[in-house]
């Protein structure tokens, strides 16, 4: 899947098998050339001030802590370079009421917990083609 290798994709996630799942979909499978992953959110703007490059898809955890990924969507949404990039929300908490939350924040949309391998590239393909991804599929 070629089309996906000119991605720049920033994930902040602080569970370790989430983050292995996503680093083998997104760079083994998929050929994803640049995937930086934070491991939690602590100095979450340093870290992102330090980013070899301008990610063009962010991958927020929601249920971090110190900062939780609403936090951190505002504060990307304050810096002019990311005010336009696809920010999406990585959760387990799809109930609707949830999605609604996360949508009215500002997100671009959501991707539920356990990651389903068979549908998240489509979701991808979605994502890159500026639509924004709300269908909850698992």
């Amino acid at each position: 899947m070629s089309h996906f290798k000119d991605l720049s994709i920033l994930y902040v996630e602080d569970d370790p098998q989430s983050r292995l799942v996503m680093e083998i979909l997104l760079v083994e499978s998929l050929g994803v050339s640049r995937l930086k992953i934070f491991e939690n959110s602590a100095n979450f703007e340093v870290h992102l001030d330090e980013l070899p490059f301008q990610p063009n898809i962010i991958f927020l955890d929601i249920h971090m802590l110190p900062i939780d990924g609403f936090a951190m969507l505002q504060i990307l949404r304050s810096h002019p370079e990311y005010q336009h990039t696809p920010i999406l929300a990585l959760t387990a908490s799809v109930m609707n009421e949830e999605v609604e939350q996360l949508r009215s924040a500002g997100f671009n949309g959501v991707i539920p917990k356990p990651i389903n391998l068979d549908t998240f590239p489509e979701a991808l393909m979605q994502i890159m083609a500026g639509s924004e991804v709300w269908r909850v599929i698992h």
